[in-house]
Parts: C-alpha cells; structure tokens; sequence
C-alpha cells in the first residue's frame, strides 16, 4: 500500500516532528509512504479569505503531487477536510478538474481515521505513561466525524489515563484569522478551553491540529500552567513526545 503524506505547511514551518512521528506511525503499520517534496498549502487560508484564484491553483498542484497513490493522509483536521470536503468545491466550474478532486477526496484521510478505520492497527510504538485529556478540533470533529478515533488508539496504550474535561468539543478560537481578527473574541473562548483543561489536572492536552495546540499551549503558558504539555496525537501515539 502507498500512501502519500501530506505534512501541512504549518506542520512543516512550526512543529515537523508531527510530520516525522506520522511517517513512523504509518511505516510501523506497514505502509510504504511517499512525502512529495515539492508540498506546500492546500488553500486553506486562500479559501477562508475568499481568494478563489489562490485556492484553486494549490488545489491543483497538491492533486498533481499526489495522484497514483492508494491515500493520502494527513496530521491534521482542517487540511484534511479541506481537501474531503471542500476541493470539489473549489474546482466546480472544472468537470476534469471537479472528476480528480472528488478521487483525491475519495482517498484522503485524517491521521486516526486512517489508522482506525482503514488500517484498523492493534497496536502502537509510542510508550507514553501519564494522565491526558483529548481536546476535539472543530474541523476534525464536524467535517470528518473524528471523535472516537484518536480515544480508541490512545486505549491501545496501557500506559495513558484518559481523564475527559468539560466541553471537549467546543472551540479553542483558532478558527485560523479569526484568532487575528477578532483576538479579544478568541482570547476568551481560548480561556474557558484551557480552564476546562487545567481542571482536569491531566499531565498534557492531546490534539490533531496544530493550530489548535499553539492557541491553547500559548494561552495556557500566558495563565501561568508552565507544566501541562501539549501534544499531537501522532507525538504520543508515535513516541516522538520527548
């Protein structure tokens, strides 16, 4: 089975060791795994801004970069749904173009959706011991159904307590720009999730976005918690959390 990784370009500029314990996630499982080189964006922000023009021209070249391989997966929710949900979208006035966007979405999955339902892995390398709480990342949760998944492998670690907080699913106020935009909006919505978080008293938050996980790290660091650690669900699962 070849299946392409999609690192996601914030994955790349800010925290690439998603990307890497991805890549050891799904090698572990058996998968033979192409990077493409040449990735960037998936038009995610060009879309939200309303740049059509943009949107469709990476749309294009991440289909190029990918097409012949089994799936594609990616470490993060909203690229994924992007991609899922939104590529066919983006390109309707394009039969051809529309035709290979509906096949990539066909194929693309998020990280612990494709290790749970396409994979279905009975085990993981990662060898974590400690109490986490799991947060659900808007674009994971609503647009590709990610809830049970990443709680499932997370069970296949006997040494992790999930310890569930309040309000798992509710925003983090990421939203992308609308963290910029409307910061004092954010700001709070931030704080009541890392409240919910702090009372949990769970030695890290767990997530599979990372826009999420550098709101929440950076308002939980500016209220004073220097010691709950934020990790992607590929870290812990992968063991790359050190």
């Amino acid at each position: 089975m070849r299946v392409g990784l999609f690192v996601t370009c914030l994955v790349d500029l800010m925290r690439p060791r998603i990307g890497f314990a991805a890549l050891r996630l799904l090698e572990h499982a058996g998968c033979e795994v192409v990077v493409p080189a040449d990735q960037t964006c998936c038009g995610q922000p060009a879309w939200n801004a309303g740049d059509r023009a943009t949107s469709r021209r990476l749309a294009l070249k991440l289909i190029d970069e990918f097409d012949g391989l089994d799936y594609v997966v990616v470490p993060s929710g909203s690229c994924a749904g992007m991609i899922r949900v939104h590529y066919p979208e983006v390109l309707r006035d394009d039969a051809v173009a529309r035709a290979r966007a509906e096949a990539l979405a066909a194929r693309t999955f998020e990280l612990t959706d494709f290790l749970v339902n396409v994979l279905r892995i009975e085990d993981v390398p990662g060898g974590f011991r400690g109490s986490v709480t799991y947060h659900d990342s808007c674009s994971g949760l609503r647009e590709l159904g990610v809830k049970a998944q990443p709680r499932a492998l997370l069970g296949l670690m006997p040494g992790v307590e999930l310890r569930e907080m309040e309000a798992a699913e509710a925003c983090c106020g990421f939203g992308g720009a609308f963290a910029v935009k409307f910061a004092g909006i954010s700001t709070e919505i931030a704080t009541r999730k890392c409240r919910s978080i702090e009372a949990t008293a769970a030695d890290a938050v767990v997530l599979g976005d990372l826009g999420c996980m550098l709101n929440i790290e950076g308002r939980l660091r500016r209220l004073g918690d220097e010691h709950t650690r934020v990790l992607h669900i590929a870290e812990i699962l992968a063991g790359e959390d050190g």
